[in-house]
């Protein structure tokens, strides 16, 4: 028995273990893999294949069976992932469904999650920003969460680097808000788009800017994507099927298949992490228990380096559940702060109004974009009741007007001569929330989920903060509207719970201090060195920005790291 007990743990040993195949997972294993380390990707979801497990990628309208509209079932069996924008007939198998990882909601959260190869990469509005030092240094300046322990001059080659693999589309636009990056060619602003642009550029003097949306699209043959063996974006903006060309970057079909090739990649697919095994002799994890997501059957592997990349509130969860006698309230937490000061971006308000110009003038394609304001509030200094700021889309095309009452061949007639109206202008809100200790994520005392693991609570809202920060977004964006002769303006508040904005960050934040943070600059828990966390959980702050090309960013430089310090 000791022998087989010796063979077991050989056999399920290897160099690094990487919890979580998604946005931050897939740059682990190909990060890991590609320096030679025999890397254990556990995914708790599905084994999903690039191009061969995308069952609707190529399906035309008509074959659709519900006119890509979920049936009322499901919806009522779903109402949270339902809510989701991107919960459609065509995608909703990318979608975790409510019933397979219940929770606590102490105040609406719509937690959005999809377990599978890939995470949520499949089903990403593949915006990318970078953060810049007004978002590193705005803790330390603004007071409020604790002081990043890292600044953009540290980032900044692993943003160059992360880009040049994924495929930015972009503009060189020299903001020092929004740092430019490693930039394949525009598709371009619309002719009202770049009306508008130039309207707010000539009124508000560098003040305010409206650019193209930077986003992860391969516009240009490059080697580097042929080795991948990914193709160019076809303007289909049919992403939330999965891409057949690889034209967006997803894990799938990108980073995993490029580790795989190493030879030193295993995926175990249905793998539930339980917890992260601690050794009180040695001080230092040593491995992760995980349950069969089949069998339910516990098996543990092991490895000298282990990455929590099960995006952020399932990594907090795992760090929660693993207790020890060293540590008894979860993984690093001897400060008592894990799971606490969670954030999120807020979506909440939108505004649309109709434009009477450039009506020579319309949109052809399907361009998978739009225009986007980086934030303007509180960059400088100090201007508005309310801490930190905002960043906006902006999206204009033109109202198509179509007679749809007859039947028949007169419906079919009416159809085929639609004529254009006025143009259809808009913009929604990305607000930065703040951090805050009564923000928290805790295991519940009786509840458990399927697997025997404690349903995690979720406690958190929109503060007054949020409520100052909707109303100067009205107010402001109304303005510019008005500047550029937009009519009919029209905000919206759509009462959208927290959590449909699908950037959840915090409750493992990055800090200097131990006594105040769970996390050192390189992402290692600060008690237990051999643990890195580098997806959402990690964030000290949310900035405004899309966070995924700052968490890629985060992973590569954290590997490099473990790498090295490995061989000393």
């Amino acid at each position: 028995m000791p022998n087989f007990n010796i063979d077991s743990t050989k056999k399920n040993s290897f160099d690094a273990i990487v919890i979580g195949s998604g946005m931050s997972g897939g740059w682990a294993a190909k990060e890991f893999t590609e320096k030679g380390l025999k890397t254990l990707v556990l995914e708790r979801g599905r084994e999903v294949s690039h191009v061969e497990n995308y069952p609707t990628t190529n399906l035309m309208p008509w074959e659709l069976k519900h006119a890509n509209v979920v049936p009322e079932k499901i919806k009522k069996e779903n109402p949270i992932a339902a809510r989701c924008y991107n919960f459609k007939e065509d995608s909703q198998h990318f979608f975790t469904k409510d019933k397979e990882q219940p929770y606590i909601q102490e105040k609406r959260f719509d937690w959005i999650r999809g377990y599978q190869t890939g995470g949520k990469s499949l089903l990403w509005a593949r915006q990318t920003q970078r953060l810049s030092d007004f978002d590193f240094e705005g803790p330390a300046r603004d007071g409020f969460a604790v002081d990043w322990p890292i600044r953009y001059k540290d980032l900044a080659p692993w943003y160059s680097y992360v880009e040049k693999f994924v495929g930015i589309s972009g503009e060189y636009d020299g903001l020092d808000v929004l740092p430019d990056g490693e930039f394949l060619k525009s598709m371009g602003l619309n002719a009202t788009e770049e009306y508008f642009k130039k309207v707010i550029a000539e009124k508000y003097k560098n003040q305010r800017h409206v650019i193209y949306g930077r986003c992860a699209h391969i516009t240009e043959t490059k080697d580097i994507f042929i080795q991948q063996g990914r193709g160019m974006c076809q303007t289909r903006d049919l992403c939330r099927r999965g891409c057949p060309f690889g034209g967006y970057f997803s894990s799938n079909s990108s980073t995993l298949p490029w580790a795989a090739k190493t030879g030193n990649l295993t995926m175990k697919h249905d793998a539930v992490v339980h917890s992260i095994i601690y050794d009180d002799k040695k001080e230092k994890a040593t491995g992760v228990r995980v349950i069969d997501g089949n069998t339910k059957e516990t098996t543990e592997y092991f490895a000298p380096v282990i990455f929590v990349n099960a995006s952020a509130f399932n990594t907090n969860m795992i760090l929660l559940n693993s207790k020890s006698n060293r540590f008894p309230n979860g993984l690093g937490n001897d400060n008592g702060l894990l799971g606490k000061y969670i954030a999120f971006h807020n979506y909440r308000m939108n505004i649309s109004a109709e434009f009477d110009g450039n009506l020579d003038k319309t949109t052809v394609g399907r361009r998978p974009t739009s225009g986007y304001i980086p934030r303007f509030r509180n960059v400088y200094k100090q201007e508005t009741d309310f801490l930190r700021g905002y960043a906006a889309g902006f999206y204009a095309n033109r109202i198509v007007e179509q007679e749809t009452d007859a039947i028949g061949p007169d419906l079919m007639e009416n159809l085929n001569t639609a004529e254009y109206g006025n143009w259809r202008v808009g913009s929604h809100m990305m607000g930065e929330t703040i951090p805050k200790e009564e923000s928290t994520l805790s295991l519940d005392t009786e509840k458990v989920d399927q697997y025997g693991i404690p349903q995690l609570r979720i406690n958190l809202d929109y503060d007054e903060n949020d409520e100052k920060m909707n109303l100067d977004y009205v107010e402001q964006l109304t303005e510019m509207f008005e500047v550029a002769g937009f009519k009919n303006i029209k905000a919206n508040d759509s009462k959208k719970a927290p959590g449909l904005d699908i950037h959840e960050m915090g409750g493992v934040r990055m800090g200097h201090d131990p006594k105040t943070s769970l996390l050192n600059k390189w992402n290692q828990l600060h008690a237990c060195k051999n643990v890195y966390v580098t997806d959402g959980a990690c964030m000290t702050s949310t900035a405004t920005q899309n966070p995924s090309l700052t968490y890629m960013a985060l992973t590569a430089r954290a590997c490099d790291h473990a790498v090295k310090e490995s061989k000393k």
